[in-house]
């Protein structure tokens, strides 16, 4: 669920994760993976073609092939264009599940959960009820799908674990800030991303946001629903909002929760989460100082100032953990992140923190290793490899040394904690394809309303993102909530759920600039 630091970071910060790897089928002739077609199971809807040009007809027809993958779930796979623009040139898959509405289905529900590069299939297989509240799992079809790239579906493959261990948690030789440090780093990601290009059959150029909008619309089609109704968490945000942009008289009943705004650059991008990670961090170090079980103590900056000088420390003198790695400062930053996520971690950062300042890092190896998909030495999905596939072709690179150091100003003053392990070479630098994405506003004239929610001190995606989409939206709704953590429906406040609720069920348009204490 949650969205990554999105350019000029070094590795650990910008590898912040939301929660079968597949290779990409080049077909030989035109649409020779589709299904074939045949009688439809009883209950399954015809799919909507209603206006689809002839060279994508096979796809919007195709008949889905549902098995049970769990309790109450079906899974299947569905078939895409690799290339839109060119729908003969190959095809990829789709991995969706579904679990049907337990009452009267309303329709079907789509979800996704953020990164770039969190799987929906996980979040709904596992965690259904965090995914959506009751209220949705009973009256909708609830749909998770992994995107172009991610996880079930054909998907970016770089790195085994041992390499991707050295990538994310390799400490550098040289010392931070230095010319040699900045050349390690780049040297680093370059390897990386030749890796990724060579492991990955030929997708990396069309792992896009616009793509992965138009395989939605693909999925919505399929599953015979006139209209996509959408709840997006975090970078879900960006790409339900690119949906409604494409197909506005597509876009039915879209929730867009804890906003990216899609007009801001890249490295405006970067700074804001500094900002917000560290407004986060002061808010939970307030609170640990309250509790009177925090080991820290003084004032808010005075227990910061301790808190920088821990990870000064560990950035001289990694601390070793009882498997044998190595946790420096940059981890340990990726472990203080993953935290800041949910206010109820931060009792976890608490006992992390306490034991890293008796030299013990195993707590924080724990929401390190969470934070990048790793368990018992594997890691379980190819989020951080679908994270930066995304990101490198839809952001553009900057380059203009005068912006980036009035950025690293910026940051360097309004996240002082933060700052010494944020700034660093893009790795998109030496991505192997360059960006197509733009970066502007999204208008989605002719959608209708669109609910934007917004948590008043989100870190990942600070509150005034949510402000500036729903502005930007011809009919964005904002709802606010006021808090601390990532994102706002299902997350106990009723006045946040109702609203939503209300909307996605009944149709009713919350009242815009709706504010939840």
């Amino acid at each position: 669920m949650n969205t990554r630091p999105l350019s000029r970071l070094r590795r650990a910060a910008a590898l912040i994760a939301g929660l079968a790897v597949a290779s990409v089928a080049l077909s030989g002739c035109l649409y020779a993976m589709i299904p074939e077609q045949s009688a439809r199971p009883a209950g399954e809807k015809e799919p909507d073609t209603e206006g689809v040009a002839a060279d994508l007809l096979p796809y919007y027809s195709q008949k889905l092939d549902w098995t049970e993958c769990g309790t109450g779930f079906e899974c299947t796979d569905v078939t895409a264009p690799l290339d839109w623009e060119n729908p003969g040139s190959g095809e990829i898959q789709l991995a969706v599940v579904r679990h049907r509405a337990e009452g009267t289905a309303v329709g079907s529900l789509l979800t996704n959960p953020g990164g770039p590069g969190a799987s929906g299939v996980d979040l709904v297989l596992s965690s259904l009820g965090y995914a959506v509240g009751p209220a949705l799992v009973e009256n909708y079809d609830v749909i998770g799908f992994d995107p172009r790239g991610v996880g079930g579906s054909t998907a970016v493959t770089c790195y085994d674990d041992a390499e991707m261990d050295d990538y994310l948690y390799g400490i550098p030789e040289a010392q931070r800030g230095s010319a040699e440090w900045e050349q390690e780093l780049l040297d680093g990601h370059r390897a990386f991303a030749e890796a990724c290009d060579a492991n990955s059959d030929g997708i990396l150029p069309y792992i896009t946001t616009v793509n992965a909008a138009r395989d939605m619309d693909l999925i919505r089609a399929v599953l015979g629903d006139k209209q996509l109704n959408y709840l997006g968490y975090s970078y879900g945000t960006f790409l339900g909002a690119t949906y409604a942009q494409l197909y506005p008289e597509k876009a039915g009943r879209l929730v867009l929760d804890g906003a990216i705004d899609p007009a801001v650059p890249g490295l405006e991008v970067g700074a804001t989460q500094a900002l917000g990670f560290e407004s986060a961090l002061r808010a939970y170090m307030q609170n640990c100082l309250d509790s009177g079980n925090c080991p820290f103590s003084g004032s808010v900056d005075e227990a910061m100032a301790d808190l920088g000088a821990l990870l000064a420390s560990a950035d001289r003198t990694p601390l070793e953990n009882g498997d044998g790695r190595l946790m420096g400062a940059d981890a340990l930053m990726t472990a203080i992140i993953a935290a800041l996520y949910s206010q109820d971690s931060w009792d976890y950062l608490t006992q992390a923190l306490e034991e890293a300042l008796q030299g013990d890092p195993t707590t924080a190896f724990v929401l390190a290793d969470f934070y990048n998909g790793r368990e018992n030495g594997t890691y379980i999905d190819n989020s951080s490899e679908a994270f930066r596939a995304y990101n490198c072709v839809d952001y553009p690179v900057e380059d203009d040394p005068a912006a980036e150091a009035a950025i690293t100003a910026k940051i360097a003053e309004g996240a002082p904690t933060i700052a010494p392990y944020w700034t660093g070479p893009d790795p998109c630098e030496v991505w192997p394809y360059p960006p197509t994405g733009t970066r502007g506003e999204i208008a989605a004239e002719g959608a209708g309303p669109i609910v934007v929610v917004g948590t008043t001190n989100d870190p990942a995606t600070p509150y005034e993102w949510s402000e500036s989409l729903a502005n930007q939206l011809e009919e964005g709704v904002l709802i606010t909530r006021v808090g601390e953590g990532h994102t706002g429906y299902n997350k106990g406040n009723t006045c946040v759920d109702d609203a939503v609720e209300g909307f996605l069920l009944d149709d009713v348009v919350p009242e815009d600039g709706l504010r939840c204490e």
